[in-house]
């Protein structure tokens, strides 16, 4: 390990923009800079979604918004958000030109991103470190190269979970049952990570038949989403356009049966046993980051063994099977939580 950079008292900025997914993987990389140095001044800057997610995050000090929608406006107001000060440091997980842009507009004498090998568009224009190349690996990996390159230990936590008054608010939509919550989400925002609908009747049936347990299905309102639970007239529905809320349930699940989606990694950052459908996305690169066990994996051919990488395989997710999904699922339901 190198010899630590001392952050105490630095004021330092996170350019971690989208994605659910992504901003989940980032939080292990968040919690460690705090344990580091509890004195840093830490500031995130985010987009709105995935700010409803973190938002009372206690390792954060501040965040900014960037609201994409307004297109060159957007820019405008994290400048003039952060025009009036000066940080010590930015660190620029993500590898694109619109973040790239952001952490250029940012004063800092250090701005740490990846080698050029692993960034588009441009992305080290905006940067002056560069993270040691390695070969592409798990995002929450490479995330945590930073804190390598820092000399900074590792904390594999997330910190994620629902606040008391989140507690009191959510808590009638599950009341206790005597059996087992697998909470399922029904689809994602890209229809080739998804599980073929038709599919998910047969699951729940035997999940509750052959297994006892109480299924819920969560995650978003979208039109595919509404399309599946349409098939599932008899299951209780606790949809949303809520990610507090989400936290909530997931944590209250036992079990949870997911596409490659943001819940999905949310429910592993809380601890609760989830089954990865994962087909179209290479594990590899952006799988769960627990309970490996528990996925399965349609990604890999028979006798593969694939590394991280970003390309995508379409027409993937039908080779996966009920009876699959539900070993996964009998198999979670006896991990400790």
């Amino acid at each position: 390990m190198r010899v630590p950079t001392d952050l105490s008292g630095k004021r330092v900025a996170l350019v971690l923009l989208s994605a659910i997914g992504d901003v989940v993987h980032g939080l292990p990389l968040v919690n460690s800079l705090r344990a580091a140095f509890n004195s840093i001044h830490l500031t995130w800057i985010i987009q709105p979604v995935p700010h409803q997610l973190v938002r009372y995050h206690p390792a954060v000090d501040e965040f900014v918004l960037f609201r994409r929608e307004l297109g060159l406006r957007a820019y405008q107001e994290v400048w003039r958000a952060t025009r009036d000060r000066r940080f010590d440091l930015v660190l620029a997980p993500h590898v694109y030109f619109k973040a790239g842009v952001i952490t250029g507009l940012l004063r800092a004498p250090r701005k740490i991103g990846f080698d050029r090998s692993r960034t588009r568009d441009l992305n080290t224009l905006f940067t002056n470190e560069r993270i040691p190349a390695r070969p592409l690996g798990h995002v929450l990996e490479q995330n945590l190269e930073f804190l390598d390159y820092l000399g900074i230990p590792r904390r594999l936590e997330w910190d994620l979970g629902a606040t008391p008054a989140e507690t009191e608010r959510y808590g009638p939509l599950l009341p206790p049952s005597g059996q087992p919550t697998v909470a399922m989400v029904l689809a994602s925002s890209n229809a080739e990570k998804d599980w073929p609908a038709e599919r998910y009747p047969m699951l729940v049936r035997r999940v509750q038949q052959e297994l006892g347990a109480r299924v819920v299905l969560v995650g978003g309102l979208s039109e595919p989403e509404n399309a599946v639970a349409r098939l599932l007239p008899e299951v209780l529905d606790l949809r949303a356009w809520d990610l507090r809320r989400l936290v909530y349930l997931l944590a209250q699940s036992d079990a949870l049966v997911s596409p490659d989606t943001g819940p999905l990694h949310i429910s592993v950052a809380l601890g609760t046993p989830s089954v990865a459908l994962m087909g179209y996305t290479n594990p590899r690169w952006m799988g769960p980051a627990r309970f490996g066990e528990l996925m399965v994996d349609a990604y890999a051919d028979p006798g593969e063994r694939s590394v991280a990488t970003r390309e995508y395989r379409p027409g993937r997710m039908h080779r996966i099977g009920v009876e699959q999904v539900l070993e996964k699922v009998r198999l979670a339901l006896t991990l400790p939580r």
